[in-house]
């Protein structure tokens, strides 16, 4: 949508601005829009139009100019250590050289999605709901705050997003890892299926099951209505999807809104920062900075939802000053910015595997199988608080011969052979957050908008040094019995932020002097302002995040209706 008339207030008045048009951001504007309400989604990047902006999609791999690989003039301009997107067939979705510097005060690795979607064109696709060993792990274990929900308030959200957005997977009974509505998961390889028997022979409390992913294996009427295809097991997500096979804002829940006719979407809109109107109490607008003209344009709303992404999130709010909040909007408790927190996923294992040299995979999965969290599930056991979960893929490589001359090594370079069998796993730790651990505003540095840059000031504690040493001694022992061989891997030590699941800092919490949100994750100072993004998770557990942030911005919009409708924002 172009903006022609910014000069008239009314054109810039909305019943809902939405932050973001990533996971949380596509929830907000599909469910507002659907309740009758006129949104405007502000996205700080371009515009990415499902199917026709994925300009790689469908390319095979001899049409990559460079094969795959990024020159080296193109990836020096990039910042190091930033390189997730460092190939040929993604690099379009990688930051701009100096879009948005931020200063790490101790290593910390940032991943952005700056485009119309966001990071659900880039994400894992893994969902699995939390339980309510995870809700009540803080109060339990006597860390962060305690939750102001329990899974029985999340629950029918979990079914209401899961239906919507298509979620393969199996009913395993797990009462850490709550069923939800499942389509047919995909098939598990041999290796996984001898590897989940030892565990159930050896171990009454590790079953391995399917991984629960955000990818259409059956299509409903829902996904029909959508325009979305059954997934085609091409392992090419990272591009974007054509088919919609797998859930993402631009495939689903952005064009459902736009169908209502109530959605503007305003790519190259950087949020500076939120109006607060210290007479009427409460939020009236937000500040942009156009990406293009770096002109400031304020617009209107009754009620406005944050889903920046969580650091963003947490830069929007801090920012956001007033007489009435001098140190961020909502901050009367001094938490903003503070017990931020990530996933661990510094341990990593992987072995040779005998044998099955009889069976091959057939096509490609999109999934993985997964380990559900087992330690310290019901009381304390270990020597470190909570658990970690670990995903395992196994497959079979290729052998390449390169020997022979003219028709000899014609054949054996088409058509190599066989390789054995391997299988790799990967920890997922729940980390605890602390105060130290926070993000604030630089008070010199600026970005080209004008923003004050963010600051991370992030670390590993001895907590996540124990349980790295644990999932490598437990994965060890597991493999050992498997009878797998040449056991390799270890801890990569990672620098927090390269799990790409940044939570925390917008807290939700019962208590309005130890936490930022309260339950409807509405700001306690601010009600008429919602963020349901990673931002406001309390604490983090084993689970890959973005269904539960689905599942509140859903729950959290539809209480704002409600209560806008009662007057009462």
């Amino acid at each position: 949508m172009s903006f022609l008339n910014i000069d008239s207030i009314k054109d810039r008045t909305f019943d809902a601005i939405v932050i973001g048009s990533g996971i949380s951001g596509g929830w907000s504007a599909k469910e507002l829009c659907e309740k009758g309400l006129k949104t405007l989604v502000l996205e700080r990047g371009r515009d990415v139009k499902h199917i026709e902006d994925y300009p790689t999609a469908t390319k095979n791999p001899w049409e990559f100019e460079h094969r795959g690989q990024v020159p080296l003039d193109v990836r020096n301009q990039y910042p190091k250590g930033r390189g997730s997107f460092m190939r040929e067939e993604t690099i379009h979705w990688a930051l701009k050289p100096n879009e948005q510097p931020f200063v790490e005060e101790k290593p910390f690795q940032w991943t952005r999605g700056y485009h119309v979607g966001g990071k659900s064109l880039l994400w894992a696709r893994q969902t699995q709901r939390w339980s309510d060993l995870d809700f009540e792990g803080p109060q339990r274990d006597g860390f962060a705050v305690d939750w102001p929900i329990r899974y029985a308030d999340l629950a029918p959200w979990y079914s209401h997003v899961e239906k919507f957005a298509g979620i393969s997977g199996n009913k395993d009974g797990l009462p850490q890892l709550p069923d939800g509505e499942f389509l047919p998961p995909f098939e598990m390889s041999c290796v996984e299926d001898y590897f989940k028997g030892v565990l159930s022979k050896n171990y009454n409390d590790r079953p391995l099951v399917h991984g629960r992913c955000a990818h259409i294996t059956e299509a409903k009427q829902i996904h029909n209505d959508q325009g979305r295809a059954t997934c085609q097991n091409r392992n090419l997500c990272n591009r974007g999807c054509p088919y919609g096979g797998y859930f993402s804002s631009n495939a689903s829940t952005l064009p459902w809104a736009m169908k209502t006719g109530k959605m503007s979407l305003r790519p190259h809109s950087v949020v500076h920062s939120l109006i607060y109107d210290e007479k009427k109490g409460r939020a009236t607008g937000v500040r942009i900075v156009d990406g293009n003209t770096k002109e400031m344009i304020e617009y209107y709303a009754k009620i406005i939802f944050v889903n920046a992404s969580a650091l963003n999130s947490n830069l929007i709010l801090l920012n956001s000053t007033s007489n009435r909040f001098p140190n961020g909007i909502g901050n009367d408790s001094g938490t903003l910015g503070k017990y931020f927190a990530c996933h661990n996923y510094r341990g990593k294992l992987s072995a040779d595997v005998e044998g099955f040299l009889d069976k091959k995979t057939d096509g490609k999965n999109p999934s993985n199988s997964y380990l559900p969290r087992f330690q310290n599930l019901y009381k304390q056991e270990k020597d470190f608080l909570r658990g970690y979960a670990v995903g395992v893929g196994c497959g079979r490589g290729l052998s390449q011969n390169r020997n022979g001359v003219g028709e000899e090594l014609k054949e054996n370079l088409l058509n190599p052979k066989l390789g054995n069998w391997n299988i790799s796993t990967w920890m997922m730790g729940e980390t605890v957050p602390i105060e130290n651990n926070h993000v604030r505003l630089d008070t010199n540095l600026k970005d080209q908008y004008g923003i004050p840059q963010l600051v991370t000031s992030v670390a590993w504690t001895e907590n996540d040094d124990k349980m790295v040493l644990d999932y490598i001694k437990e994965m060890t022992e597991m493999f050992t019995l498997a009878g797998f061989k040449n056991i390799r891997g270890g801890d990569s030590h990672s620098n927090p932020g390269a799990d790409i699941h940044e939570m925390g800092g917008v807290r939700m919490g019962k208590d309005p002097k130890t936490s930022v949100l309260n339950e409807w994750n509405q700001l306690h100072e601010c009600k008429n302002v919602f963020v349901t993004d990673g931002a406001c998770m309390t604490s983090t557990g084993t689970q890959n995040p973005s269904l539960t942030y689905m599942a509140l911005t859903a729950r959290a919009a539809d209480f704002a209706v409600k209560e806008l409708k009662k007057r009462k924002l």
